[in-house]
């Protein structure tokens, strides 16, 4: 059996090292599952161009509740990295369960809304009728996976609240193998299994999103992490935890919800330029998922440590340390943007749309490329914001982003008709509205107050 590991002091250090040995497991724990929904876009590409385009809808659609265990998973671990920098490690097992029953109460709603709402939603905002019946057929099988996710997510609270996001790394490969393994079979029916085609995606991610939540919780119990946070000390519902937790994740739903229902609807504008213009988006939403792994690890890194040091009584070493993790992020974002417009083609022709689809998509990805350079030190300011627990002010830069982008998007998409890499600049006035309002919240010092 392995050594449990010692968790008795989890107060951080803010050294670059100390930065990089929480944000790069945490890399590689975005980035595999990046390269995982990759993977399941190039084998739906396989079955046509109509499938990679109703692969978008139907992403974006599961990501505005995937981004709901999200917003709980970042409320969660600012206040678990809260308690481990106040050396209160005692109440951190309390705070998980109470984490696991909410999430699972969402998931329960997020499956009713997309038997009872879905349909009348789709069949208003698309206008292809297939495209809406393959998408809803999808969608009603794929959000079975959403309590699996929702678990999996707290864990990743947990396990970055605590500094012990090296651990994050078994879960995510038993997720990412068995998805992949999953895909090649029930997509094309290998391996004695049925050909289920688009619907095999679905039915395969459920499975990695159940083996990906089931080996994590057996590492945690294979490293004597749950003994030690006394995980299971106690199960019963706690109210005033609950209402916390809710405090601090309520307005960071809300914050991703919005983003990505507008989202949602540029793809829906997107749509009506016809699946060539669609195919390029979602291609653009898979280039943005790998591309800005290490960006979203450090703005995980910059959640955890902001609120952990806050907690240790250090808030004047807070402006210091998030500008030393934004020029990290900003450096590995600059190397890799490089190599993406160097390498265009290469990258494109993955997704085997052949070379009128690569032509047509390379202009919108140099657009990407620039907004994945500002998104590298914008969304680090902004989880800046998350960790020093005004999550209601994440909420309030996000509105005001959100306004400006969907009023661009429409714009240049639906009143001026312009080439949707215009649009896809929306990218660029977004960011630069986060970061300029994050710096500003920071820099005004009036989160210094804030107890959580």
């Amino acid at each position: 059996m392995s050594t449990p590991a010692t968790v008795t002091d989890l107060r951080v250090s803010t050294t670059n090292r100390q930065i990089l040995s929480i944000a790069l497991p945490i890399s590689f724990s975005i980035f595999v599952p990046q390269i995982n929904f990759i993977t399941n876009n190039i084998f739906l590409g396989q079955l046509g161009e109509q499938s990679l385009a109703t692969a978008g809808i139907t992403g974006v659609y599961y990501l505005i509740f995937a981004v709901v265990g999200f917003g709980l998973n970042n409320g969660l671990q600012a206040l678990i990295s809260r308690r481990a920098g106040q050396d209160r490690v005692g109440e951190i097992g309390k705070l998980f369960v109470q984490g696991v029953y909410i999430s699972l109460a969402f998931a329960a709603l997020g499956i009713l809304a997309t038997y009872l709402l879905a349909p009348a939603i789709l069949n208003l905002a698309l206008n292809s009728q297939e495209m809406t019946r393959q998408s809803l057929h999808f969608l009603q099988i794929r959000i079975w996976g959403l309590p699996f996710l929702y678990i999996y997510q707290m864990r990743n609270a947990l396990l970055v609240g605590t500094n012990q996001s090296k651990l994050l790394i078994w879960g995510t490969l038993a997720e990412t193998l068995t998805n992949i393994a999953l895909d090649y079979a029930l997509i094309y029916g290998h391996f004695g299994l049925p050909a289920m085609g688009f619907n095999g995606a679905a039915v395969a991610s459920i499975i990695a999103e159940f083996m990906g939540m089931f080996i994590v919780f057996a590492v945690i119990e294979w490293k004597g992490i749950s003994r030690q946070l006394a995980l299971y000390k106690n199960l019963r519902f706690n109210a005033a935890d609950c209402r916390l937790l809710l405090d601090q994740s309520s307005p960071l739903i809300f914050q991703y919800v919005i983003s990505l229902v507008s989202w949602e609807y540029f793809y829906i504008l997107i749509e009506h330029y016809g699946s060539r213009d669609l195919a390029i988006s979602n291609t653009m939403r898979n280039i943005l998922g790998l591309f800005g792994v290490f960006t979203w690890a450090f703005a995980a890194t910059c959640t955890t440590m902001v609120s952990n040091v806050i907690g240790q009584g250090l808030a004047h070493q807070v402006p210091a340390l998030i500008r030393r993790i934004a020029r990290l992020s900003m450096v590995l974002s600059a190397c890799l943007c490089i190599g993406l417009n160097i390498f265009p083609h290469q990258v494109l022709s993955l997704f085997g749309q052949g070379d009128e689809f690569v032509r047509s998509a390379i202009p919108v990805m140099r657009v990407v490329s620039v907004a994945l350079l500002m998104m590298s030190f914008s969304t680090v300011w902004l989880n800046a914001v998350t960790g020093t627990g005004n999550s209601r002010i994440n909420l309030a830069i996000e509105l005001i982003a959100i306004i400006a982008y969907s009023l661009y998007v429409y714009l240049v998409l639906s009143v001026y008709r312009l080439p949707i890499a215009i649009g896809w600049m929306s990218e660029w006035l977004y960011w630069g509205i986060l970061f300029t309002l994050s710096f500003l919240y920071i820099r005004s010092g009036k989160w210094r107050d804030k107890v959580i």
